[in-house]
């Protein structure tokens, strides 16, 4: 089995040779700790993990840094209150640590709701502010950056006339983006419109700021990745992820960092997860298609008509491939959870199989086998693999049914062995308790049913007693216009 991934830079998918046989070093671009993890982002890590899995199952050792950015991330070079710890410092009246403590363990907590491995190196772009310095100024020795009142920017003009190309990954022309930029507040500082910031000077009012030798200030928003991936990684690197937002500008300068600090490609494999909309429409706050992934698994939104277990979301998410948008809406998750539910009814069925030689199978298992994996090894191609899996669900209910067979102990155990490790491993499914949530759900229907005809009798001491019980059992009731619900402290 040969792997191929799809090469964002070229744009063609490849067969996979790592740098170092048998081994993988791969970078995803971790999140901005500003704010909850949105919906979108879960869908971009579960993608990488699930490229994580399959890398381990296939064999591969596998080095997975994902790093944590928690200072600099400007959304414009031009003006530092656009960094989005200031802006959410103000808003919540918190120092930029709690900030950054509050929203590091809501994103640790959701990533591991919906089940996905941690990375071997997390690191983060506060601990590395040294590794930052030294890069820039090495970019300086070597004429790619400059110092401007006290901030330091790359130099692209420069870069490409030293016959590099700014722009190489997005496909951009280095003319069009100084003809097509638009006028910012500060770009005097700057040589040319396009370049970006490595290190920028503190305003007085710009609590995040660090010593160097250009004065009090804070790292650029894409010299961390430069940093962290090259010291855990090496100056070249097999694997490099993130989500299509990404890929300009932040990739497209990670490259021209690269490149022109340590003169050789930084990563030989450039891969993008697609975007994730929402009742076939981009979600936004601004909007209102938004909903938090927390909201999607409690049910406490007005998009989905229930709740939705973190195993049946992530079934959901893996059915479109890693480079495909992907739409969620209410059908597509009642789809998604009566096939996750067939599927792993199917596992709990095999177990009771028994071998039996009296015909001739129809379902060939290594052909099934081969089929599965040559859908893994195509740039993770995961709904074709969840399709060939239901291949064998389909045979494992005619077992079950007595219109098919399976002839041998071996053959059984393999099938079992196999859709196991492709369900549990790679595709980081969990089977759910049986049925603990909707008998819990019946159950306080029944109470808050009580609950209410008691309140109509006007026996308003039972009334609060059911109340205060479910309270100090951690289940609070909320009465409101629309009838009684219950939330689970």
């Amino acid at each position: 089995m040969q792997l191929k991934i799809y090469n964002s830079l070229t744009g063609e998918k490849e067969i996979f040779k790592p740098i170092l046989e048998g081994n993988v070093g791969m970078y995803v671009c971790g999140p901005t700790v500003y704010s909850n993890v949105h919906l979108g982002n879960v869908r971009t890590f579960l993608s990488f993990d699930f490229i994580y899995r399959s890398l381990m199952h296939l064999g591969y050792k596998v080095r997975y840094v994902r790093n944590i950015t928690d200072a600099g991330h400007l959304t414009d070079d031009g003006d530092v209150n656009n960094d989005r710890f200031v802006k959410q410092t103000r808003l919540e009246k918190l120092e930029p640590m709690e900030i950054v403590q509050k929203y590091t363990v809501d994103f640790h907590k959701v990533l591991q709701l919906f089940n996905l491995l941690p990375p071997n190196i997390e690191p983060t772009a506060t601990g590395h502010i040294v590794e930052q310095i030294e890069l820039t100024q090495k970019l300086i020795q070597k004429g790619f950056a400059y110092e401007s009142n006290g901030s330091v920017y790359f130099d692209v003009l420069e870069y490409n006339k030293r016959g590099l190309n700014y722009g190489e990954l997005s496909k951009r022309n280095i003319e069009e983006l100084f003809a097509n930029t638009r006028d910012l507040d500060g770009q005097g500082e700057k040589k040319n419109p396009q370049d970006f910031a490595l290190w920028k000077k503190a305003s007085p009012a710009h609590i995040m700021r660090w010593n160097s030798p250009w004065g009090e200030g804070f790292p650029g928003w894409h010299l961390e990745c430069t940093a962290m991936s090259t010291k855990y990684l090496g100056e070249t690197f097999d694997i490099h992820g993130g989500g299509m937002d990404l890929k300009f500008p932040h990739h497209e300068c990670e490259i021209a960092q690269g490149k022109a600090c340590n003169g050789a490609e930084p990563v030989h494999y450039w891969m993008h997860a697609n975007m994730l909309t929402m009742n076939s429409q981009r979600m936004s706050k601004s909007t209102g298609n938004y909903i938090l992934p927390m909201q999607l698994v409690t049910g406490e939104n007005d998009f989905f008509e229930k709740s939705f277990h973190p195993s049946i979301v992530r079934f959901c998410f893996l059915q479109a491939h890693y480079r495909s948008v992907l739409d969620i809406s209410n059908d597509a998750m009642l789809a998604s959870e009566k096939g996750f539910i067939r599927l792993m009814e199917a596992i709990k069925v095999l177990n009771d199989i028994t071998p039996n030689d009296e015909k001739q199978s129809a379902f060939r298992l290594d052909e099934w086998k081969n089929k599965a994996y040559d859908a893994l090894t195509d740039d993770f191609n995961s709904p074709v693999l969840i399709a060939h899996l239901f291949e064998a669900v389909k045979y494992i209910f005619a077992l079950k049914d007595g219109k098919e067979t399976i002839s041998t102990k071996k053959d059984l155990e393999e099938l079992k062995s196999v859709l196991n490790a492709f369900v549990f491993d790679v595709l980081g499914l969990q089977t759910i308790e049986e049925n603990n949530n909707e008998k819990l759900d019946q159950t306080l229907k029944v109470l808050i049913e009580l609950r209410n005809q008691a309140r109509k009798s006007k026996n308003f001491e039972l009334s609060d007693q059911i109340r205060d019980k479910l309270l100090a059992e951690g289940i609070e009731l909320k009465d409101g216009r629309d009838g009684t619900s219950y939330v689970l402290n």
